[in-house]
C-alpha cells in the first residue's frame, strides 16, 4: 500500500515490496521498450501497452459487462418486487430479499459477479498509472528532481509531460467516460445517474491539470471499452426484453407498411 502512493519517486527494479518491481517497473520497461522500437515516440508506446492490457483483462471485462446487461434485463422485475413489497417491516423485507434471490437464481444473475473483474483489475490499471507518471522519459519532472536535467517528449500537438495546452484531451477523455458508462448504465439506477454525469467531470478536471500522458491514456482506454461493450452486447444494451419485442413489432410494421406502398406503386402503373 505505501507502494501505492510513491508516485513522485523513480521506479526502481529492486526493494523490499512487491508494487515497484512486480506490477510498475515491468509496464515501464515495457513501454520504454516499445517506444524505442518506435523512434523514442512514448504516446505510441501509452496506446500499445494499454491496448495490451486492455486485451490481457478482456475476459474480466466480458464477464462484467454480461453480468451488467443481465442486470438490466431484470430491473423490471426487480422493480416490481420492491413495489410489491414497500412496507418497511422486518418480514416485508424478508421476503422482498428471498423473492429478490429466487429471482437472480431464476434468470442465473450473480449480483456479485460484476464487482470481482473491477477488484482484479484495479491494480493492474494503477500500476499502469504509476508507471505513466513515474517514468522520467514519459514525466521529465520526475527525473528533473533527481538529475537536474528536463526533457520534454512531444506527442502530436502536447507534452506527454505537461497538460494539455488546448484542454482537447481532457474534453475527449470526458466524452468517451460519458458515453463509456452511458453504454454499461442499469435502467433506473440513481447512484448511477449520478456517475454517469459526476465520473465525466472529475475525469475532465484531472486530465486538465495531469500531464497529457495521462489523460490519452484515458481516452485510449475508454475508447477500447466503448468498442468492446459495442462488440459484446450489441445496439440492444440497456434494453428490455418488451422494448426489444416492441421495436422488432414496430420495424415489421414499417417493412410492411412500405412493402403495401410499393405495391399500390405497381399497381397503379400497370393500370395507366
Amino acid at each position: 500500500m505505501t507502494g501505492c502512493f510513491n508516485i513522485d519517486q523513480p521506479i526502481t527494479d529492486g526493494g523490499d515490496g512487491i508494487w515497484d518491481p512486480f506490477f510498475v517497473y515491468p509496464l515501464s520497461w515495457l513501454m520504454t521498450t516499445i517506444a524505442e522500437f518506435f523512434n523514442n515516440s512514448y504516446g505510441i508506446a501509452i496506446i500499445i501497452v494499454t491496448i495490451i492490457l486492455r486485451i490481457l483483462i478482456l475476459p474480466l471485462m466480458i464477464k462484467q459487462t454480461k453480468s451488467t446487461k443481465a442486470m438490466q434485463a431484470i430491473q423490471p422485475q426487480m422493480k416490481e418486487l420492491q413495489q410489491k413489497y414497500s412496507a418497511k417491516d422486518k418480514k416485508t423485507q424478508e421476503k422482498l430479499q428471498q423473492e429478490t434471490m429466487a429471482l437472480f437464481q431464476e434468470h442465473k444473475v450473480n449480483p456479485l459477479a460484476g464487482c470481482l473483474p473491477i477488484f482484479v483489475q484495479m491494480p493492474i490499471l494503477i500500476a499502469l498509472y504509476h508507471a505513466i507518471i513515474r517514468t522520467p522519459q514519459i514525466n521529465p519532472g520526475i527525473d528533473e528532481r533527481y538529475t537536474g536535467v528536463f526533457d520534454p517528449q512531444q506527442f502530436l500537438w502536447f507534452e506527454l509531460g505537461s497538460s494539455d495546452p488546448y484542454f482537447i484531451l481532457p474534453l475527449v477523455a470526458g466524452a468517451t467516460t460519458f458515453i463509456q458508462q452511458k453504454m454499461m448504465m442499469i435502467q433506473d439506477n440513481p447512484q448511477m445517474k449520478v456517475l454517469l454525469y459526476v465520473m465525466p467531470l472529475m475525469i475532465m478536471a484531472f486530465a486538465a491539470f495531469f500531464p497529457a500522458a495521462l489523460a490519452l491514456y484515458w481516452v485510449i482506454g475508454n475508447l477500447f471499452m466503448i468498442v468492446q461493450t459495442q462488440f459484446i452486447t450489441g445496439p440492444n444494451v440497456g434494453k428490455t426484453e418488451e422494448q426489444k419485442k416492441e421495436e422488432e413489432q414496430a420495424k415489421k410494421k414499417n417493412t410492411q407498411g412500405s412493402g403495401n406502398k410499393k405495391k399500390a406503386k405497381s399497381g397503379g402503373a400497370k393500370k395507366k
